[in-house]
């Protein structure tokens, strides 16, 4: 019997289809996993050279597959049907954000990009442009995590809308023009929502808001999680939609989240861990298993499929347009470096009087040192 051991994150949407996945793999194949978890800022932020050398499999996000490869510490995917089939099934540019120098380093198991949450009794339908943002924000009736690194995706995400995402591929990140107008919108978003904002993160949010005698209404600029639009998973279900359109690119342009599975150089048995890896990406699994136990598929499988779509609310046919839209964030070797770093500049200057050319220059500089 072959035993592997797996690294996710700490929530229910991470971890519980996993379990129930390697569940049935096991009954099938005889190949067990054992999965320990880690909380959402470790997942973030935490070096995945170190998970590499005590895991056979790792779920990981795409912003660190430069410097993954960088350090030689995942082995990628060989070119098979079933890679094709993943790859055919991709929800926007979930597939293709984890490959990188010209091989596929993981597979999407999960796809998430910034969307509209809310919670139908509390507002009459989501908000539709900035003003009402603003409004309901004065209100104390909105709420926005900016807690390190979700201030940076917010503004990727304005840049998006204002019709000129960062550059990805380029030594200059954030547009001269557009930036400072992104900068100036997430300035007057933060001052309106107030400066506890600045330590709560999506899933901080998001069981605030499912609380039932919550006030707050609407997160515009939120990571979508599928457990909250479930019945029963908290007090009260939270909505989720396409991001308002608050610029000409209406809601393209939000910054690219989900997950994806990896398998370790220092894997004592690399093929079984690449076997579960394709099975469980695989839109088969994705649409039934996967989804049912509480999973955010990132198969176009299970986004399209009715049932899937009934048991949440219609949550993943509610936010696909923003999904298919999303901007895939840089790769280099450098760049969770520069996260990181221009997530505390941001934090810092959103306390302050910085103006929007000062930080977007900042970050700019910030960016061009890290980038190789």
């Amino acid at each position: 019997m072959t035993a592997l051991k797996g690294m996710t994150w700490n929530h229910p949407r991470g971890l519980d289809p996993l379990l129930a996945a390697s569940a049935a793999w096991a009954a099938e194949t005889g190949t067990t996993i054992a999965w320990d978890a880690r909380s959402l800022q470790d997942f973030e932020t935490y070096p995945l050279e170190d998970l590499a050398a005590a895991y056979d499999l790792i779920v990981i996000d795409h912003p660190h597959v430069g410097g993954i490869v960088d350090a030689g510490c995942l082995v990628p995917f060989t070119e098979s049907a079933t890679l094709a089939e993943i790859a055919a099934g991709s929800v926007g540019a979930s597939f293709p954000s984890y490959r990188y120098a010209g091989r596929q380093w993981a597979l999407p198991i999960d796809a998430a990009a910034q969307v509209q949450a809310w919670v139908p009794g509390r507002i009459d339908g989501p908000v539709a442009d900035w003003h009402a943002i603003l409004s309901l924000a004065r209100e104390g009736r909105l709420a926005c995590p900016l807690r390190p690194p979700h201030a940076l995706m917010t503004l990727f995400t304005l840049c998006g809308q204002l019709e000129r995402s960062p550059d990805s591929d380029g030594d200059i990140l954030f547009d001269g023009e557009i930036g400072p107008r992104a900068w100036s919108m997430l300035a007057k978003l933060a001052d309106a929502v107030g400066p506890d904002a600045r330590h709560h993160d999506p899933i901080a949010i998001l069981d605030a808001m499912s609380e039932r005698d919550s006030a707050i209404a609407v997160a515009p600029y939120i990571y979508g999680y599928v457990s909250y639009a479930r019945d029963g998973f908290r007090p009260a279900r939270i909505a989720f939609t396409d991001l308002a359109p608050v610029g000409v690119a209406g809601s393209a342009g939000s910054a690219l989240g989900g997950t994806g599975i990896a398998v370790s150089a220092r894997s004592d048995d690399i093929e079984a861990a690449r076997a579960f890896a394709c099975w469980v990406a695989s839109g088969p699994v994705q649409a039934t298993l996967y989804a049912a136990n509480g999973g955010q598929p990132g198969h176009d499988a299970a986004w399209r499929d009715a049932t899937v779509n009934a048991a949440t609310g219609d949550f993943f046919a509610a936010t696909r347009q923003t999904l298919d839209a999303a901007w895939l964030r840089p790769r280099h070797a450098g760049y969770m470096r520069f996260q990181h770093e221009a997530s505390a500049l941001i934090d810092a200057a959103l306390g302050g009087i910085d103006d929007g050319a000062s930080v977007i220059a900042r970050l700019n500089d910030l960016h061009r040192r890290h980038r190789r």
